[in-house]
């Protein structure tokens, strides 16, 4: 207050430039006062608080715009969040609000509050949201959270909600997430959705379960039907799927653009390295045709009004946390200067406040629990009889599958996997609780002519993901992930072609973002080399398990077929 009247000097002020008003949308010549982490005045009388001490940044010719907010990401897998936040930091992202489900599902409770750890006390903002664990698996809704301890979360700042809801698991009525989603509502939390597929009756009957926002609509037709229904809608463009150039259409809908975000739901190392974060996909909305405020509003502001923080965050405006990023000019998504908590921590792409490291528990770095090797033997497929009509997963794009039906020969007492009708072994291994189980199946349509390729890195189940023509190689691809402590392995013939390592969870990289990079890239040449036709190999083989995307899929327990919600068996007769 002090600094606003005048009375007292500011610590950083950044004048003569002009600032993005995005409660108003103009944009007016101000110059910025900051004391500590916050803004205290923003207009043309700054300079009877601009004293000896305070630090000046000369904007001329410059704008200001809010740091930007990732609203919806996923970044507990993969990378570690330092390495995340020296791209975030540099483009100008300010606030990040994360799911933990993936880390979760792998190792509950203990997983997220030490992800939770790991987020607090760096150069920007970390909110994350509690993961509900929807699955398939057995093993892994018995270890999902419950309201005890989703109580406990809430108890931390940095919980500011309940993960994405897959509605499928809402509508069918299943109590832990019901409650979880009533008790998120009590606690005055906002409730992420996950609506692809619901349409009519059943996605009104998601959303009056108390789902505020969904980020699956791939069309401007499914984004107006959802906001009709009164849900935020965060758009994607990330590493999953890019939905913004198809939704750009509705960039002259004024009405709908109060209720938009845009937002990365993850972004791979490769997207990082070669464009960026946030920024990049500012500069893409803008690119589209979107008026560069509105990009900006959709990706600052607008989040923040969702989950009822924009009295903190998301605009430049007194009583505001100094989260600012100066760029040429409102078209030209590059930030010069980055300010986080009234802190200069990037300049021209230089990190100046390097985000922290975090070291993890030792109980965090040996978390594959498998109690033997395995062997060829543990892919066997034993069936009697000459041939036997078979359920396989038909892989019909690079994320969805569908349900198949087809004879097969059985030799020598067991099903094989054969390459020339592109029907390989899949298995599904429980490696987080060390209950033993696993399951073989069969999957058509990924491609591979020799080899295998095993992961650990897999969507809502605490399982590895191995697939394969070879069942040798299927067994040295999980035996490799387990001295690793998790990760992702190409093998054929006997050899180790390709390797990420995940030790940190069985989830998480401790290298640089740029050697993660590589060796994904390395991984995916290793997979085509092999014959495999899916563009991202990693991700096909990480939603086999997930109940997010259609429809047959596969965990420890075996297939199942998600439109008939149950299990069904591999042999059909």
């Amino acid at each position: 207050m002090q600094v606003a009247l005048g009375e007292a000097e500011a610590d950083l002020a950044i004048i003569n430039g002009s600032v993005v008003n995005v409660y108003t949308g103009e944009v007016e010549r101000a110059s910025v006062l900051i004391k500590g982490e916050r803004i205290a005045y923003v207009g043309n009388d700054a300079a009877k608080a601009i004293g000896s001490k305070t630090k000046v940044i000369d904007a001329v010719g410059k704008t200001l715009i809010p740091g930007f907010i990732d609203g919806h990401t996923h970044i507990d897998v993969i990378y570690s969040i330092s390495e995340i936040l020296r791209y975030a930091i540099q483009g100008g992202t300010t606030t990040i609000i994360t799911e933990s489900c993936t880390i979760g599902t792998a190792l509950g409770y203990e997983g997220i509050i030490h992800f939770l750890n790991s987020a607090r006390r760096q150069p920007v903002k970390i909110f994350i949201t509690a993961p509900p664990m929807v699955t398939i698996s057995p093993v892994t809704e018995e270890h999902g959270i419950g309201v005890k301890e989703l109580r406990r979360l809430f108890r931390y700042p940095e919980i500011i909600g309940l993960g994405e809801v897959y509605w499928a698991d809402v509508v069918d009525g299943n109590r832990r997430v019901l409650d979880l989603i009533a008790e998120t509502i009590k606690l005055g939390g906002k409730v992420d959705g996950h609506s692809a597929g619901a349409s009519g009756k059943k996605l009104q009957a998601y959303v009056s379960s108390g789902i505020s926002s969904c980020h699956e609509p791939i069309s401007a037709e499914e984004v107006r039907e959802r906001i009709k229904l009164g849900l935020f809608i965060l758009i994607r463009e990330g590493a999953v799927r890019r939905e913004l150039e198809a939704i750009s259409q509705i960039k002259e809908d004024d009405n709908a653009l109060n209720r938009l975000a845009i937002s990365t739901d993850g972004v791979a190392p490769e997207q990082l390295v070669s464009g960026g974060y946030m920024e990049f996909v500012v500069q893409k909305a803008i690119d589209l045709g979107f008026k560069p405020i509105r990009a900006i509003q959709m990706a600052t502001v607008n989040v923040a009004r969702h989950f009822a923080m924009d009295d903190v965050i998301g605009g430049i405006a007194p009583g505001r946390y100094a989260d600012i990023a100066i760029i040429p000019d409102p078209e030209t998504v590059k930030a010069e200067y980055v300010i986080s908590n009234g802190r200069v921590v990037a300049q021209n792409g230089q990190v100046l406040i390097p985000p922290r490291k975090h070291r993890y528990p030792r109980s965090l770095w040996n978390t594959i629990h498998l109690a033997k090797d395995f062997t060829a033997d543990d892919f066997a497929i034993p069936v009697e009889g000459h041939q036997v009509k078979v359920r396989l997963i038909d892989q019909v794009t690079n994320l969805v599958t569908r349900e198949e039906f087809i004879d097969m020969p059985v030799t020598d007492g067991q099903l094989k996997a054969d390459v020339g009708q592109d029907i390989l072994k899949v298995a599904a291994i429980e490696r987080s609780y060390g209950t033993g189980q696993s399951f073989t199946g069969l999957i058509r349509g990924l491609g591979l002519k020799r080899g295998a390729i095993a992961t650990t890195d897999v969507w809502d189940c605490g399982d590895i993901i191995a697939v394969g023509a070879d069942e040798t190689d299927m067994a040295q691809a999980v035996n490799r992930i387990k001295e690793l402590g998790g990760g992702v392995v190409v093998c054929a013939g006997g050899r180790i072609l390709a390797e990420l390592a995940f030790p940190v969870a069985g989830e998480i990289s401790t290298e640089p973002m740029e050697a993660i990079a590589d060796k994904l890239q390395r991984i995916q040449e290793a997979a085509n080399e092999l014959g495999g036709k899916s563009p991202n190999f990693g991700l096909t083989l990480a939603v086999l398990p997930t109940p997010a995307i259609p429809f047959l899929r596969i965990c420890e327990s075996g297939l199942f077929n998600l439109r008939e919600n149950r299990f069904v068996d591999l042999i059909v007769g």
